[in-house]
């Protein structure tokens, strides 16, 4: 490779003959390491991409569609965060450097992708729909009665006092539904890793937003319990992604390739 540097899209334990293209049209290489563990990479002469929102999630998606071709080709992968770039050192290129990263590191990192042979990941978020959940309690219940009895002021009050109780009713029956379903979740998958970042959708209480790492075959075991959770709680509101490469398994920090000299 003649490169400056490489773009990092994953670790693989070989990549399909044919990889195709990446962010921007950039050719897709493998570069091969030791005990069948390859990185996929392209050569990028620039700093870390950088641009409008429309254009970051452009390259984005182009970077999750080489892992996904190296997952579908392989049968595991380490996929990398976006913009993961290895730098040449002093007299070393940056293949070589990546290279010696993966010589130190190739127990491990073979451990990792026999660990996640044939495993996907899941994305589920559950909700409460706020009314929905407060439906028939007897505060709420007593309120909305008595808006039809009072001026037009007095029901604007009201009506804010209402849905602060439907919120309040739904977050305390959300706090109290998360440890059963994400025991329930756990039981049904081999890693469960929660998402702190997660925002409910508007008129929602979030009860649990997880990611699921999950045998293939086992794909359906995920749904019979939501397809429960949801039979059981008529306010549930599920969201329910992938399946996809096992990102948020992939457990690969602290074992990060070198990057750009600061």
């Amino acid at each position: 490779m003649t490169g400056d540097r490489l773009y990092l899209y994953a670790i693989a334990p070989a990549a399909p003959a044919d990889l195709g293209t990446g962010i921007d049209g950039a050719v897709v290489q493998a570069l091969a390491g030791p005990q069948g563990v390859t990185a996929v990479v392209h050569e990028h002469d620039g700093g870390p991409y950088q641009g409008a929102d429309d254009d970051v999630r452009r390259w984005a998606v182009e970077h999750s569609a080489v892992v996904e071709r190296v997952w579908h080709g392989s049968g595991t992968v380490l996929p990398a965060s976006f913009n993961v770039i290895v730098a040449p050192g002093d007299d070393v290129s940056a293949a070589r450097r990546l290279e010696e990263w993966m010589e130190s590191r190739a127990d491990v990192l073979r451990e990792r992708l026999d660990a996640l042979t044939d495993r996907v990941e899941l994305r589920v978020e559950i909700s409460l729909d706020r009314e929905q959940a407060a439906t028939g309690h007897p505060d709420v219940m007593a309120a909305r009665a008595e808006l039809g009895t009072r001026p037009p002021g007095v029901q604007r009050l009201l009506r804010k006092r209402i849905e602060h109780l439907e919120r309040d009713i739904a977050d305390e029956r959300a706090r109290d539904r998360y440890p059963v379903y994400r025991h329930r979740l756990a039981s049904v998958s081999e890693g469960l890793d929660d998402n702190a970042r997660a925002h409910p959708a508007a008129g929602t209480s979030l009860v649990l937003s997880v990611s699921l790492l999950v045998p293939e075959h086992d794909v359906h075991g995920v749904g019979t319990v939501l397809t429960a959770i949801q039979g059981e709680e008529p306010a549930t509101r599920i969201r329910y992604l992938g399946p996809w490469p096992p990102y948020s398994f992939a457990d690969i920090t602290g074992l990060a390739p070198p990057g750009p000299d600061p």
